[in-house]
Formats: C-alpha cells, structure tokens, sequence
C-alpha cells in the first residue's frame, strides 16, 4: 500500500508546474447547472477561486445553464454556485491548462419554501432583489426585518445565511443556518449548508461531521457524495471514500472525476484489479486530456501488482 500511494504521488508531482502568482494562465474550464429535473438554471453566480494563485474571479450561467472559465493557471480550483432560491453548491476541480478540461457540471436544489403573506411575498422579492444586486448586506436587512415581524418564518435564516456566504463571512453564515435547525433539526439542506461552511474555511474534519449527519441513502446529488468523499480521501479515510465515490458515480455514470477518484480510492487500499477496470471506464469518457495521460501511467503501474 505504501509503495502504491508513493507511485502515485510521484507522477502527479512530475506533472506539476510552476506558475506566478496569479490566476491568470492558458486553461479553460467550462460547466453547466440545473435543477433536479434537469431544466438548465439561468443567472448563477459561479466563483472561481484558485487555491495556488489564492484569487478567483465570477461569472453567470446563460439561458441554457452554461458557464465558462477561460485564460486560467492550471492546478486546483474551489468553485462556489450561488443563486437566490437554491441552496449553495460547491465544487473542487483540477485544471491544466494544456488539455481538455472535464466539464463540472452541478445540481442545484431549490431551498424549502415557506407559505408566504402578501406582505412578506412584497419583502421577500426587495430582499432577493438586492441579492442579485450584489447589495448583500442591505439584503440581510431585509430578511431581519422580515424575520422580526413573523418569527415563524424561520426558514428565511436560508436566505440570511446564503447573503453572508456569498461574503464569505462562514461564521455568521454558519449562525444563520443553524438557526433553521434549532426549528428543524432534520433540514438536510441546512446541515449540508454548515458542511460547506467548515468546508470553505479548510476544516475537512468538521465539515464531514456535519455531511455525516445527512443520512448515506438521501444525497442524490453526485458533486455532493464527490465532495464528502474526497474530504474522506483528503484525510486518508480510504475506505470511506470509496462508499461516496461509487454512489456518485452510480447516479452519474459518466462522472468522470468520480471516476477518477474512485480509482485512486481503489489504488490507496491496494485493490489494484479494481482501481484498473475503474480507470479504464474512465478512459472511455476522456482519452485525451493530461489527466488521461495519468491514468494510462497508473494502468501500467497498477499492472506490474498484479
């Protein structure tokens, strides 16, 4: 096993560059959003941040739920999907920037709703309408307010919560959703929201303690299982990786970072006929990228194991 994990890092250290200081480069990265039924979501703000330049820059998806991330540095990325009415994505991706890039594509679901007053329809729309302005505090304001006047729709802390993540104010965020837990401790989509609080503020340990409160069987959203099992892989918890990588790529068939992770799971636990049939599926859906390129090396290494 150790000498496998060795070979690993080995060839993805001989496939790294240096760059400069910035997130500017030559690699293009591309995706698509939509809802659970597969209707493509226009207006998202996807924030792109690279990790190594430690900059990032926005943009919006179109009509059809497209976006598109050109003249990027290669190395990793962290991107958040954001708009009002849906719970927060978040994604991680490699990039090279002399190769096709795999497309990230995201599933976004709508936030629980509340029955809403005409009052509070006519103070939602202001709040949501500042929102899109970017006017994000003016915006918690708002949904203050809305909260003062009728405690009870607490699910509006979602709202509050989603304004200070887009700041990236994590705490503040965090207090805001676990506000909407306090009244529903079985809001799946709050403790996935305060997962990806502890996420974005580089704690893996406490934001797979709250992706493990959701129960295995009730994410069906492949980039979420990615993200919960590749904290798993971060911190060499292999075995647990492996569940979330399978069910992300059994919803998804032709996810090929799951896929790819999946593969390396397999590689890590020494499961090497396994970790080969799983690289090879992935060569069926990308051929030609560098990261192709990767996999047919931990092919042909992975057979001289057996």
């Amino acid at each position: 096993m150790k000498k496998g994990a060795v070979a690993v890092l080995l060839i993805v250290l001989m496939s790294a560059v240096i760059f400069s200081q910035t997130y500017k480069g030559k690699g293009r990265l591309l995706g698509t959003v939509k809802d659970e039924q597969g209707n493509p979501i226009e207006g998202v703000t996807v924030k792109l941040f690279s990790e190594r330049a430690n900059a990032g820059f926005e943009v919006t998806t179109d009509a059809e739920g497209k976006w598109t991330a050109s003249w990027i540095r290669g190395g990793p990325w962290k991107i958040d999907f954001l708009k009002v009415g849906y719970m927060p994505e978040v994604a991680q991706t490699e990039v090279n920037e002399f190769q096709r890039n795999p497309e990230v594509d995201i599933i976004m679901k709508k936030a629980e709703g509340i029955l809403l007053t005409d009052e509070l329809k006519a103070a939602l729309k202001e709040g949501n309408a500042l929102y899109v302005e970017g006017r994000y505090e003016e915006a918690i304001q708002v949904y203050q307010t809305m909260l003062e006047e009728y405690p009870d729709a607490y699910i509006i802390n979602m709202n509050i919560g989603n304004s200070y993540f887009v700041m990236e104010k994590y705490e503040e965020a965090e207090a805001a959703y676990m506000k909407v837990l306090e009244q529903d401790p079985d809001n799946n989509d709050a403790k996935l929201a305060v997962g990806n609080c502890y996420q974005n503020r580089g704690n893996s340990e406490k934001a797979l303690e709250w992706y493990n409160k959701i129960e295995f069987e009730e994410i069906k959203d492949p980039t979420v299982l990615y993200n919960i099992g590749t904290n798993f892989y971060n911190l060499a918890k292999f075995e647990d990786a492996l569940k979330y990588y399978q069910r992300s790529v059994e919803l998804k068939e032709d996810f090929d970072d799951g896929l790819y992770q999946l593969g390396l799971a397999y590689l890590n636990l020494t499961k090497y006929k396994e970790s080969i049939a799983v690289f090879e599926k992935y060569l069926e859906i990308d051929s030609e990228s560098g990261r192709a390129d990767q996999v047919r090396a931990f092919i042909e290494f992975l057979k001289t194991k057996i």
